[in-house]
């Protein structure tokens, strides 16, 4: 296919992928370019909430989906001292028919895995592994894509780059973007473990959302129900790069003291004897994402705390935007790139704010802990959820 219609993405996270195989599917030529040397399925559990399912259902994905996900029928938020449910929303089927879509939970490796699928069997996407973009440079009509690898220098030419490469992007340097992620003084710790000899409560299909001084704690089934995933959230000042760095069990269980947890949650805590730390960073809002025919998606564009767990589920809506806008005007890209920014600018800046102030509210103490749990058990779980529709209704 000519260059014409070729689409560059750089970078093969989960935007990147879902941006690949929603271009191919609209009839563009993909080079997908991703500097690792596999595409291999990683991490652990994410959230797929109703904004995102649905636009993975939409490209044909449910069917391999519904063998790894899990159905949450719940939301429950708890008080991390006393264990009482503070509020709990209905998920399930109810938040099916009030959004269109399910609420699916889901190992990152297994989402990964299927959208790998899909990128390597689709004749119209081409992966390049082991390569990285250097530069760009734009022309009439056209991008050439200076590559780097262990081959040597190379370049790509088509109508339009998209840079999917994540929170320290270099695709948003090139663009002019200003700003660099800022430590958000919290880190996440991260674990599976097998549900088999876990209390019944623990194995539930329900998300768990435990609310405690400087520290929170969520939980809730993976991988069809055989794994739980936990995520446990505490001021750290430790701020490394990456999210797979080891984490010391005694240091995490430290933080999480008996007197301040009840044992449902300690058990949980417990029970991993191998945890991964990720320090928190996110940036204010970006008023420039792209320039000609090249934008950026998902952490790239905006990098967002994980406390309304939007992170994947925004990059996957950027992803559908985005091949829908070329998709219309396949002969200007500039001009369906700019529309895309135009869009996903004051939703994607409304997420970020949404979950910074969730991380505060979490994370509360004394006075203000005893308002939130005062606010929370005279709203319940159902008016709470209210509040996000239009977060969870969002549709291209």
């Amino acid at each position: 296919m000519a260059a014409s219609r070729t689409v560059i993405i750089a970078g093969a996270g989960i935007g990147g992928l879902t941006a690949a195989v929603a271009l191919a599917q609209r009839g563009f030529r993909v080079v997908l370019i991703e500097q690792t040397q596999r595409l291999e399925e990683a991490g652990a559990g994410i959230q797929l909430p109703p904004n995102a399912s649905r636009i993975l259902i939409a490209l044909g994905l449910e069917h391999e989906l519904r063998r790894y996900v899990v159905l949450p029928e719940q939301l429950r938020v708890l008080h991390a001292r006393t264990g009482k449910i503070l509020a709990h929303a209905p998920l399930g089927r109810s938040a099916e028919q009030r959004y269109g879509a399910p609420w699916w939970v889901i190992h990152r490796g297994d989402l990964q895995a299927v959208l790998i699928d899909a990128v390597r069997t689709h004749p119209d996407i081409a992966v390049k592994l082991g390569t990285g973009v250097e530069d760009f440079v734009v022309h009439a009509n056209a991008v050439t894509v200076s590559t780097s690898s262990a081959h040597g220098i190379g370049e790509e030419r088509g109508m339009a780059l998209i840079g999917a490469d994540g929170l320290w992007s270099s695709l948003r340097r090139l663009v002019g973007g200003r700003g660099e992620p800022r430590f958000a003084r919290h880190c996440a710790w991260r674990a599976l473990i097998a549900a088999d000899g876990l209390a019944e409560e623990a194995r539930a299909p329900a998300v768990n959302l435990w609310l405690g001084h400087g520290a929170h704690l969520v939980h809730y089934p993976v991988r069809n129900g055989s794994l739980v995933n936990i995520v446990a959230i505490i001021r750290d000042h430790w701020q490394e790069r990456g999210w797979t760095a080891p984490g010391d069990r005694g240091e995490l269980l430290a933080r999480f003291p008996v007197p301040s947890w009840p044992q449902p949650a300690r058990g949980l805590l417990e029970a991993p004897q191998s945890w991964r730390r990720w320090a928190l960073f996110d940036c204010a809002p970006f008023s420039k994402w792209g320039k000609g025919p090249v934008t950026l998606l998902g952490d790239a564009a905006h990098p967002m705390l994980p406390y309304l767990a939007q992170g994947a589920a925004a990059a996957i809506e950027d992803a559908a935007l985005l091949a829908l806008r070329l998709g219309e005007v396949p002969a200007d890209a500039a001009a369906a790139m700019r529309r895309y920014e135009r869009e996903r600018r004051p939703r994607t800046a409304r997420i970020q704010r949404a979950a910074r102030r969730n991380g505060a509210i979490y994370h509360m103490g004394g006075a203000a802990a005893l308002a939130r749990t005062v606010a929370l058990t005279a709203m319940g779980g159902s008016r709470m959820l209210t509040g996000y529709d239009w977060l969870y209704g969002w549709r291209t």
